[in-house]
């Protein structure tokens, strides 16, 4: 058998990196020759934690069956988000927190998800259940995750197994939570570098919403002005997506890190939906959300919601 790829979704978070790393290794302890590949270049936030682990970052493809046959996700399993030729290639096994859609397979396969805050908590489940011990680096990439997801448990997408699960994982990884994420979180919003383009790309998923092709990108940052300033680029950049990608709204969510709110820069149509959806009035084509800071949880399924009834 060819050697099996594990992956996370397309512009891969922490999470998406670090559960390939982590699936991937447990897979192997259990038999599997696997790999865990990226379907992007990882940013600064997952780079800290690589380089803080001393982990290199799995090796970026762009299609997976010129190389296997077989493949297992984690971090995602709508095949929009995957490899491109995912349906080319037979899943043998998903390992996510987020909602099931547009997803299918031709065989059986082993499928785990829960809802909690991050896949890395449900992956150092499945270690104890294998009772196979998580190495140190393991353990710090898993708990570097879980951090990232909730957002030191701040985002309501936190339980309280992530919460005890991370503390377990950094007693392992000898790191102190609350120092160590922080500084990981704040890496994580230097976007000094960064276009427009790059900027919307950083963190951004498309999402079918009845008849309606919707992009959402969420940026974190400890001043949402870092980014609004240069909201005129942004728009151009965002239309420009628009057009080219056939998405029919493009949303871009600047979430505050420290106080735990967001601001919603939305363009496209129907763009009352998305005013609907979350109860405001677009100055500007922005508004506040008080207390929202997750995309999974706060964002897509209200604006699901108000699209499909």
């Amino acid at each position: 058998m060819s050697k099996v790829l594990v992956f996370g979704h397309r512009n891969p978070d922490t999470d998406a990196i670090t559960s390939a790393i982590s699936f991937a290794y447990l897979q192997n302890q259990l038999g599997f020759e696997t790999e865990a590949v990226a379907l992007g270049e990882v940013g600064e936030e997952t780079q800290y934690a690589l380089d803080h682990f001393k982990v290199d970052a799995p090796r970026v493809i762009k299609t997976a069956a010129n190389e296997t046959d077989k493949v297992m996700l984690v971090d995602h399993n709508e095949f929009q988000q995957s490899v491109e030729d995912i349906a080319s290639v037979e899943v043998l096994s998903v390992v996510d927190h987020h909602r099931i859609s547009n997803f299918e397979t031709a065989n059986p396969l082993y499928y785990r998800a829960e809802p909690v805050g991050c896949t890395n908590t449900i992956i150092a489940k499945l270690f104890k259940e294998k009772d196979i011990a998580i190495p140190k680096e393991i353990a710090g990439l898993m708990v570097s995750a879980i951090i990232a997801d909730t957002l030191l448990f701040k985002s309501p997408t936190c339980t309280d197994e992530d919460i005890k699960i991370a503390k377990e994982l950094a007693a392992i990884a000898e790191v102190d939570i609350d120092s160590y994420g922080l500084e990981m979180l704040k890496a994580g919003t230097d976007l000094s570098n960064k276009s427009a383009a790059e900027l919307l790309d950083m963190d951004a998923k498309s999402f079918p919403m009845a008849d309606k092709s919707v992009r959402i990108a969420q940026i974190n940052v400890v001043d949402v002005n870092d980014v609004l300033s240069i909201q005129t680029e942004l728009e151009k950049a965002m239309l420009n997506e628009n057009r080219s990608n056939h998405y029919d709204l493009f949303i871009l969510v600047v979430t505050n890190i420290l106080d735990s709110d967001s601001v919603i820069l939305a363009l496209g149509n129907p763009i009352n939906a998305v005013e609907e959806a979350f109860n405001i009035t677009l100055e500007n084509n922005r508004a506040l959300l008080k207390g929202v800071v997750s995309r999974k949880k706060q964002i897509v399924p209200q604006l699901t919601a108000v699209l499909t009834k």
